[in-house]
């Protein structure tokens, strides 16, 4: 027969997250920023302006990903909350 207790386990858990174009320090606290900062994750691949295989990381809040890319992105409105979320894009 098992017999069981508890533990407790240290984990790393996110601060605050800074903007790297404004400099802006995002925290958990401020709900709506929080999810709506952009973490930029990839890595460059061969031709890569970038350079190849490199790692390649950029965190925006919601701001500056508007004012980098407001002009260019589509802005797709849900028709309907089954369409929340949804990446594919509507004429």
């Amino acid at each position: 027969m098992l017999t069981f207790g508890t533990q407790t386990v240290e984990e790393p858990i996110p601060l605050a997250c800074i903007c790297d174009r404004c400099g802006k320090s995002i925290t958990p606290d401020s709900f709506i920023e929080w999810e709506e900062k952009q973490m930029i994750r990839f890595t460059g691949g061969y031709g890569s302006v970038f350079g190849d295989g490199t790692q390649v990381e950029c965190d925006l809040c919601q701001s500056c990903m508007e004012a980098l890319i407001g002009v260019f992105c589509r802005r797709i409105t849900p028709v309907s909350p089954e369409e929340t979320g949804r990446a594919d894009c509507r004429p």
